[in-house]
């Protein structure tokens, strides 16, 4: 919806040229999603990212000439290939494939993550053409997504941080809402950028930063974990189907998950972005 936002706000919906797939409803009744989408102006197609054909995507592709992919992971191993190569064999002209995350030139092949394996095969597969021009956007990790529960990595509740590896590993984060305009302002950018990797950054910092940070948010100190990577690899090989164990590991690295945020897109624009302080001003009050 971020990235749907800013290309709206941009005029695309209002020309009716902006369309959304998504998934065939059980009946014919329009959700809130579809309400919402509708009364913003933006066209409702319909389509099973993880159980339609390469054939099949490639016929609804072929209607537009860019197609930015925002489904994450949750279609299943294998899934951004299928929606890659669907890209390619419909000859869209331009292509943001979802690698809305790490350096996955750098972190390549064996992190621990099979989700981003699959993404190295997707850059593999977009430099082995020239039909259809792309653009990557790596952000980082989502800002929300390290302060999710689930995540264990903080811990804002009961006052607590884990750092991942060694507290000098450091982390690139970009909010969605950041995300959605950079994205549009990367699509928007004069001259156009064609087949390049774009970096964008919320905030860069390593783990004892951040849990400065945190100290300064609750006003109040917070206990300090390490998990380190005998730590991260045991409870991967005790736990192989837990992703989040696997995500541990997979951010425990000294590069690839972190750049500059001097040399990022947003800087170089002067586009103001939502550092971690920020955040977490944001949401002053609702933990304590």
């Amino acid at each position: 919806m971020a990235v749907i936002r800013a290309l709206a706000e941009r005029g695309l919906a209002s020309r009716g040229v902006l369309s959304v797939l998504l998934r065939p409803r059980a009946d014919d009744a329009p959700g809130d999603t579809d309400e919402m989408l509708r009364q913003m102006g933006v066209n409702i197609v319909r389509a099973d990212l993880a159980t339609a054909s390469e054939e099949a995507l490639a016929a609804i592709f072929a209607n537009y000439p860019t197609v930015i992919c925002c489904t994450g992971f949750v279609g299943g191993p294998g899934t951004q290939r299928k929606i890659t190569a669907a890209v390619l064999k419909a000859g869209v002209e331009r292509y943001v494939p979802w690698q809305f995350g790490v350096d996955y030139d750098v972190v390549g092949h064996g992190s621990g993550q099979e989700v981003f394996d699959e993404q190295s095969d997707v850059r593999d597969m977009l430099r082995s053409q020239s039909g259809t021009h792309w653009i990557i956007i790596s952000t980082g990790m989502f800002t929300s997504f390290l302060f999710e529960p689930s995540f264990g990595v903080v811990d804002l509740e009961g006052g607590r941080i884990h750092a991942l590896g060694s507290w000098d590993n450091r982390l690139t984060v970009t909010t969605p809402d950041d995300i959605g305009r950079l994205t549009s302002a990367i699509l928007a950018h004069e001259p156009l950028i064609h087949n390049d990797v774009v970096y964008v950054a919320g905030d860069t910092f390593s783990y004892r930063q951040l849990a400065d940070m945190v100290e300064h948010h609750l006003g109040r100190s917070v206990e300090r974990v390490l998990w380190d990577m005998d730590t991260l690899r045991s409870e991967v090989a005790a736990h192989p189907e837990d992703g989040m164990r696997k995500y541990h590991l997979a951010f425990a690295r000294e590069t690839g998950v972190a750049w500059e945020k001097e040399c990022t897109f947003n800087v170089a624009q002067g586009i103001p972005v939502t550092d971690v302080p920020a955040w977490l001003a944001q949401r002053k009050g609702r933990v304590n």
